[in-house]
């Protein structure tokens, strides 16, 4: 008998077909095969009119993928659908059935999250049928994104020339706009730390000022911090001593959200990077002349673990690490999870990463390395620490230490290069026992603004609003680059973490969605969408109901836009193009402002703007209390002053330029 399987990629077709044998064809749609048309009215392919009726078109580069599997299906006695397991591979499989005239309730349905050989012939043995609910949430989803996107967009670019908008990736750029006008509106207020230092046994040792008579203390300017420092006395008395045995557990498997945040700190890895390597180790490496898949589905939100899984990984801990190294799984359900697929985990547990690392690139290695040994990590028991906390106490100020020592690594056997355990060893203290300070000193620091979203903490936001699906993340990201909307680059206090800035379009584009479409472009609005579609896919809610309802509220929205949004014309630079005679005008490209021609297209005249000088410091009569310098006036990286010592860095002298900073008044009345 002969079997056509198809599956939404060609690279993992050969691995398949491998594992069914002989009188199983396997070949690929490559992804996608159609999408909504750009006919009709407004060109949504969506007949509003008739009950939100949908209009596919055939993608132009897979007519002739149609036209070859149309082919493969006369030819084959049965006809398997078995694409990716998720609502988009769904959708795939609709559209393939009604494209090459299957019987969309007979055509066997095959979903496996994994690639090997168990995985795939236990499905073969259990198909089903398109699940047409899952089908229906894609295809709102979908239709949403068209109506949102096509009349934004067209809206945005007829008014300000912005390129796009979108019902996810303007809620994305809407947080990295708020998180900036947080930073400019942010004033730093200076404060200080106490040190006392001390030294016992040839050990040493420092503790930090917490509390005054029993209160937590805030001390904000130098005259306070000196006070506080003159009246910590000798000798200071071991006022409380509390030991405790504290044990840290290990972190789930990762889950698609997780895996890119933790790639992109702990890797360097981009959101779309990791998902490209983790689609490749999915679908099957060349593992000493077999192809094979070495991690399960890696689009998921759910940590949990096969049972199967779960026993052969605590039977290799406790053959490899010892039985004390075997733990207890403690899933955790994470509210809104589909859990339609376990967490990302290896397939093969045999398959360690150090004895098949000539099989994989360098980055291959890395990410499964990465993906190995967290799920290994998640079975395995705590990790211990003795700790001990020491307060030393003068004058009614108390001093804190805090040290520990590990006395059982735990899953930090299998995980130590990726999360660190320092020991920190404090000497013997009994309570009651009197110590000399060898010296207290106060260290001056600013408040810091919220810090701009990098790629791990903007998937993060978006994860925790509920916004979006941990698979659109990477396109979210790249979209708004690719806009012209942010910028991705290192903050100039030299962090090694790129961050996302908006440029001055990303801006206008957010404070015009801000303006006219408040109620829908927005974290709580997005959030329940993504919750309603979720009820589609689970069939308790009517999709037509919803896009009627969502419908009603938004085009309304869009006439008012279209009536009272004011235009932008571009900014005259009063210059005339060397080329043609016409006015020289600011555009704004992908890469951010520049100069072109207003006869543009037939003139194509363009040049750079040239960046403004940074602004210099100013040299003050002011002199340094600590070196006898002067202080210069600085301008922040927050569009703030402060004066800074001219003798910097030998110097590190700061002080704020505020007129009233708030004050620290030591409770004295509390000692009377």
């Amino acid at each position: 008998m002969n079997h056509l399987v198809i599956v939404e990629s060609p690279s993992k077709s050969k691995t398949i077909e491998k594992y069914l044998g002989n009188n199983f064809k396997v070949t690929s749609s490559k992804g996608h095969i159609c999408d909504l048309a750009i006919k009709g009215k407004d060109g949504l392919g969506i007949d509003v009119d008739d009950h939100f009726k949908t209009t596919y078109t055939i993608n132009k580069d897979k007519k002739e993928t149609i036209k070859e599997l149309k082919k493969m299906v006369k030819e084959a006695d049965q006809v398997y659908l078995a694409t990716d397991p998720d609502r988009e591979g769904e959708a795939i499989s609709w559209h393939l059935a009604r494209e090459l005239g299957l019987d969309e309730q007979t055509t066997p349905r095959v979903e496996f999250h994994e690639i090997t050989k168990h995985a795939v012939q236990e499905a073969f043995g259990h198909p089903r049928t398109i699940d047409m609910d899952l089908v229906r949430s894609q295809e709102t989803r979908r239709m949403l994104d068209r109506i949102i996107g096509f009349k934004l967009s067209k809206l945005l670019n007829n008014k300000i020339k912005s390129k796009s908008a979108g019902r996810v990736q303007s809620v994305a750029l809407k947080l990295i706009v708020d998180r900036e006008d947080e930073i400019k509106a942010f004033v730093p207020e200076e404060y200080w730390t106490i040190h006392a230092n001390f030294e016992l046994d040839g050990m040493s040792f420092v503790a930090d000022l917490a509390k005054y008579q029993g209160e937590k203390i805030t001390i904000a300017s130098k005259e306070d911090a000196d006070r506080v420092i003159f009246e910590s006395e000798n000798p200071f008395v071991v006022s409380q001593v509390k030991k405790q045995v504290k044990s840290k557990g290990p972190k789930a498997p990762f889950i698609t959200s997780t895996l890119q945040q933790e790639a992109s700190t702990k890797l360097g890895f981009s959101a779309k990077k990791t998902m490209q390597i983790a689609q490749k180790l999915y679908e099957g490496i060349n593992i000493k002349g077999d192809l094979t898949g070495l991690i399960t589905y890696m689009r998921t939100d759910s940590t949990r673990l096969s049972d199967v899984f779960m026993a052969q990984a605590k039977e290799m801990i406790k053959e490899r690490y010892g039985k004390e190294y075997v733990g207890y799984y403690r899933i955790k359900k994470n509210e809104g999870a589909q859990d339609a697929h376990e967490a990302i985990r290896p397939t093969h547990i045999e398959y360690r990463p150090e004895e098949i690392k000539d099989s994989l690139t360098n980055d291959e290695y890395k990410l499964y390395s990465f993906i190995y040994y967290r799920a290994i990590a998640a079975l395995m028991s705590d990790a211990k620490n003795n700790t001990v906390t020491l307060t030393l106490s003068s004058c009614g100020y108390d001093y804190v230490a805090n040290g520990k020592e590990m006395i059982f690594d735990g899953y930090l056997k299998a995980y130590a290069p990726y999360e660190s355990n320092k020991n920190e060893i404090l000497p013997e203290l009994k309570e009651n026992q009197m110590m000399e300070a060898k010296l207290v000193d106060g260290k001056q620091h600013f408040t810091e603004p919220p810090l701009r979203y990098s790629e791990a903490r903007l998937i993060k936001g978006l994860e925790e609003f509920g916004i979006g699906r941990p698979s659109t993340y990477a396109m979210i990201i790249d979209t708004i680059q690719a806009r012209g909307y942010v910028t991705l680059e290192r903050p100039s206090d030299g962090s090694k973490t790129k961050v996302f800035i908006p440029t001055e379009q990303g801006e206008l584009t957010c404070r015009k969605l801000d303006e006219y479409f408040s109620s829908i472009i927005n974290v709580m609005y997005t959030a329940k969408m993504e919750h309603e579609l979720d009820e589609i896919a689970d069939g308790k809610l009517d999709n037509i109901q919803l896009l009627q309802k969502f419908w009603d509220k938004f085009i309304p929205l869009v006439d008012h836009a279209y009536a009272n949004m004011e235009k932008k014309e571009p900014e005259k630079v009063g210059e005339l193009c060397p080329d043609c005679g016409k006015e020289l005008v600011i555009r704004q490209g992908r890469y951010g402002k520049f100069i072109s021609c207003s006869g543009y297209p037939e003139c194509k005249y363009t040049r750079k703007i040239e960046k403004p000088a940074e602004e210099q410091p100013e040299l003050t009569d002011q002199v340094c209390p600590e070196c006898g310098a002067f202080l210069l006036r600085r301008k922040s990286r927050y569009g703030t002053y402060f004066f800074g010592c001219s003798n910097f860095p030998k110097c590190k002298y700061l002080k704020s330029d505020e007129n009233s900073p708030k004050k620290f008044i030591p409770r004295r009345k509390k000692r009377a």
